[in-house]
C-alpha cells in the first residue's frame, strides 16, 4: 500500500483554513460579549477553550462542505469524459 503524503502548501493551506475558523469564532464570540452587557471583556481569555471548540466544529462543517463539492465536482466531470 503506497503512503499518503501531504505536501508543505496543503499543510499551509489547512492551517489558514483553521486560523480563519478560529477569528470568526473568535468574532462571533466578541459580538455575543458585546449584545449581552452584563459580561465583562475578561471572557475573551478565559472561555478561549468553548472558543476552540467552536472553530473546531466550523473547520468540520468547513472541511464537510469541501467534500461534498469535491466531490460533486468529479462525479460530473467523469460523467462529461464518458
Amino acid at each position: 500500500m503506497k503512503d499518503a503524503l501531504i505536501s508543505g502548501k496543503r499543510k499551509k493551506k489547512e492551517l489558514l483554513t483553521f486560523l480563519a475558523c478560529f477569528v470568526l469564532a473568535n468574532i462571533i464570540h466578541l459580538f455575543a460579549i458585546l449584545k449581552y452587557d452584563n459580561t465583562s471583556m475578561t471572557e475573551l481569555v478565559t472561555s478561549i477553550g468553548y472558543v476552540t471548540v467552536f472553530a473546531i466544529a466550523l473547520y468540520v462543517v468547513w472541511t464537510g462542505i469541501r467534500l461534498v463539492l469535491f466531490i460533486g465536482c468529479n462525479l460530473f466531470r467523469s460523467k462529461k469524459g464518458s
